[in-house]
């Protein structure tokens, strides 16, 4: 019913003009594709940083929204489990974890301010990106681009700056995890010849 409900929303959103065709299709879009540049307005738990800058990285994308209720039950504690999971791949800089606060709706109320509270409490440490709006537009940029249907949608890059897996709100854990190895595996891969020519 929630995927009606905000697939409604987008073909409402691109009638009104607020979406391209391009912007308005599925989250489900064909995988392997480049990755697009995000586009943040502010940062949080840390400097900013690029995809460019994190080439030759696994990076996890969670788009989410303080209120939404699908990320503070299923995203947010698989960001948390799998960052426990993965914990020496992120010391050794295999896997970047980033989170984009993506607000398409009560723009008033998902404010920065209570952002970095919500973070406080839920004890998100990793990068967060605040998702930028251009004037007049409630979809913001990032969302745009990666034609997210939503919150929470999930999106890994591969090492190769390729987006291999993007999906939203729930999904089965494993074979997502599964993915994950296989991609730290081809970075490690990647990584191996360039270490060796130094």
């Amino acid at each position: 019913m929630r995927r009606v409900a905000l697939a409604v929303l987008f073909v409402a959103a691109f009638l009104l003009g607020e979406l391209t065709p391009a912007e308005a299709r599925p989250s489900r879009m064909k995988v392997p594709r480049p990755a697009p540049e995000w586009i943040i307005s502010e940062w949080i738990n840390g400097p900013g940083t690029t995809l460019q800058a994190l080439r030759g990285q696994v990076v996890v994308i969670d788009f989410f929204q303080l209120w939404c209720p699908g990320c503070n039950s299923f995203s947010i504690p698989l960001m948390h489990h799998w960052e426990e999971v993965f914990a020496d791949e992120i010391k050794a800089g295999r896997i970047k974890f980033v989170s984009i606060h993506t607000v398409f709706e009560g723009h008033d109320y998902q404010n920065p301010d209570k952002l970095k509270r919500f973070l406080k409490r839920k004890k998100i440490n990793h990068l967060v990106g605040v998702d930028r709006h251009a004037p007049g537009q409630r979809v913001p940029r990032t969302m745009r681009l990666y034609g997210t249907m939503g919150t929470p949608e999930m999106a890994f890059i591969g090492p190769k700056g390729m987006v291999r897996f993007q999906e939203f709100g729930g999904f089965d854990v494993r074979p997502a995890e599964e993915l994950l190895r296989q991609l730290l595996a081809e970075a490690e891969a990647t990584a191996r010849p360039a270490a060796l020519a130094k």
